[in-house]
């Protein structure tokens, strides 16, 4: 008998969610069986009585699900999911490498912020050491300090890490 289940390619793609929904889009890809990732951050807040660490959205209002063209249109169903991070009409990709680095930092707790801010082009460097080992990336300098610069390809965000120097190569 010939086999007519079709193959369907996996990928990661970015899903942009109404503002401060990205909990309740993960909660509810959860629910689907739908895999996902919503990298979250602990920070301090401030209430007028009291401080408490919470998690937050690395990155607002997005969501990185992944998935074949099959769930493609079940992933717009879900709740609180405005669209797909999309470039000239196509969703856009995100290499598994990038999803990982972002994974493997926020993990170790490393000082870490995530910014649209636009950088000029610097010393492309290679990160030798460390759990981000093998990750390529641009040095620049924020306010006096060195920052390795992880651009995240394609969603507009890029995430700036405070690294030794002796921990990076530059790249010709």
């Amino acid at each position: 008998m010939i086999n007519l289940q079709e193959h369907f390619e996996y990928n990661w793609y970015v899903v942009y969610t109404k503002p401060r929904n990205e909990k309740k889009v993960s909660q509810e890809l959860d629910k689907q069986g739908i895999v996902h990732y919503l990298p979250l951050v602990k920070t301090l807040r401030q209430w007028s009585d009291r401080k408490k660490k919470v998690e937050i959205p690395l990155f607002n209002s997005y969501v990185f699900v992944f998935v074949s063209s099959k769930e493609y249109f079940s992933v717009l169903k879900v709740v609180g999911v405005v669209k797909f991070i999309t470039f000239s009409g196509k969703a856009v990709t995100i290499p598994e490498k990038q999803i990982d680095a972002i994974k493997k930092t926020l993990q170790h707790e490393l000082e870490m912020e995530a910014t649209t801010e636009i950088f000029k082009i610097g010393q492309k460097i290679e990160i030798i050491e460390g759990i981000l080992a093998g990750i390529n990336g641009e040095i620049i300098t924020i306010s006096g300090k060195n920052k390795f610069l992880l651009r995240i390809e394609n969603i507009g965000y890029s995430l700036l890490i405070t690294i030794n120097k002796s921990a990076i190569k530059i790249l010709n």
